[in-house]
Formats: structure tokens, C-alpha cells, sequence
């Protein structure tokens, strides 16, 4: 008689997913640093998305060889080179723009190992140090807001705590990387995608019994609409 093999663990897919649009964007490397980071994120999570991507990329392939040849300019190969070493230097963003996820997905938030996008700014959730931001919200600053307006960054919601309702000066991407939250336009979990922009307005409350632990990145500042929000603005970050 040989020993019952265990059930093997079901693979729970993202509900919500960015955009065509997004997807078109980050493909063609034109996403910022930390939109590009929520992007890929994401990517490690899904195999539709990431076929998805993989038909854009090919597309874009396609248009490219039905593009007319342009004369190499002089010194082509040692320019090309030039920018290569300047792009593939530490902390420039245009190395993010071009990051791809791993397609294994990870073991979970808790355990050290996280998508490979996420694991190029922070080793592992549990060694991290948490800033509190108000009661039930800490926060880990991955990219600080820079001139041309970029930022993410970790929250860590207690279950049941609300953020301060709010609106958005641009895009706002949210993933999911342990726990639930909910607003006005959804319930979301592990792996899902939360995008909004400008034109929407929401109140995101965790609505499960363990910490929603998420990955925002913004590309213009959000816009508290309550006290309690425009208090803690300058301490966001976003």
C-alpha cells in the first residue's frame, strides 16, 4: 500500500489587471521607474498578462523590421555602448524600465522570497523597518519623489484601517502583496493590479483579518480630501 501523495496547492490567479494601454506603455519602456516596478509586479503573478505582453512586444517587433533602414551615424557602435554602461548604472531608471519578472511565482509575502522586480530594492519583507505613518499604516520608502514627479513605496494596513479618502494628479498603481483591501471600485488580493488615474476618487479600507501589505506607485502626487488626508500629505510621499 503506498502513502497518499498530498493535494498538490492550487495556484490562485490576480482578478484585476492593468490596462491594454499600460501594458503598451511598459512594453515600449516608456513607464517611469516605480510605475514600470508595479507593472512587473504584477507580471510575476500572471501568465496573462505576461502572453499579453509577450504579443505587444511582438507586435512592436514587427512594425520595427517594416521600418525603412536609417543610416548609422559615425561613431554608432561606441555611442550605443556609451549609453548601455549610463543606463545599466545603479538607481537609473531607465534599467527598471526595461525590467522583466521572473515567471515563478513567489512563496509569499511572508517568506523571503518575493517577485524578482521587488527583490532589486528589498531583500525580504520580514527584515524590513516599518515607518509609522498613523495608527494601522506603516510604510517603506522604495523610490522618493523626484522632480519629474515618480514614487513608490510599501504600505502596511492593519486590518480594518482605512486610508484617507483621496483623489489623484496622475496615475496611481497598486499591487497586492499579502491580504485584501476594497474601495469603491473593488475587492483586491494577492497579485492583483489596482489602476486609477485623475478622474477617479476612492477610499481604500484592508478588509481581511491580516495585514494588507501593498506596492503603490504614483507619477504625480495624490489628493487628500479630508483633514486627516491633507495632514498627512508631506509625510506620504505619494
Amino acid at each position: 500500500m503506498t502513502a497518499r501523495q498530498p493535494a498538490a496547492r492550487q495556484l490562485v490567479l490576480p482578478n484585476h489587471h492593468p490596462s491594454d494601454a499600460l501594458l503598451v506603455a511598459y512594453g515600449a519602456g516608456s513607464l517611469g521607474e516605480g510605475l514600470s516596478l508595479a507593472v512587473a509586479v504584477h507580471l510575476a503573478h500572471c501568465p496573462d498578462c505576461r502572453a499579453t505582453l509577450a504579443e505587444v512586444e511582438a507586435l512592436g517587433g514587427a512594425l520595427l523590421e517594416d521600418l525603412p533602414p536609417a543610416p548609422l551615424e559615425n561613431l554608432s557602435l561606441a555611442a550605443t555602448l556609451d549609453r548601455l554602461e549610463r543606463e545599466e548604472a545603479p538607481g537609473n531608471p531607465c534599467k527598471a524600465m526595461r525590467m522583466r519578472p521572473r515567471c515563478s511565482r513567489p512563496a509569499g509575502p511572508a517568506a523571503a522570497s518575493l517577485p524578482g522586480p521587488l527583490r532589486a530594492y528589498v531583500p525580504s519583507l520580514e527584515t524590513l523597518s516599518w515607518q509609522r505613518l498613523a495608527p494601522g499604516v506603516r510604510r517603506v520608502e522604495l523610490l522618493p519623489r523626484t522632480s519629474s514627479g515618480g514614487a513608490a513605496q510599501l504600505l502596511r494596513i492593519a486590518p480594518g484601517t482605512a486610508l484617507p479618502h483621496h483623489g489623484h494628479g496622475g496615475l496611481e498603481l497598486t499591487v497586492v502583496l499579502s491580504g485584501h483591501f476594497a474601495d469603491e471600485l473593488g475587492r483586491y488580493g494577492p497579485g492583483d493590479l489596482a489602476e486609477v488615474d485623475g478622474d477617479t476618487n476612492h477610499q481604500p479600507i484592508a478588509d481581511s483579518h491580516r495585514d494588507c501589505i501593498c506596492l503603490i506607485a504614483t507619477d504625480a502626487p495624490l489628493r487628500f480630501t479630508g483633514l486627516m488626508g491633507r495632514l498627512m500629505q508631506p509625510f506620504i510621499g505619494l
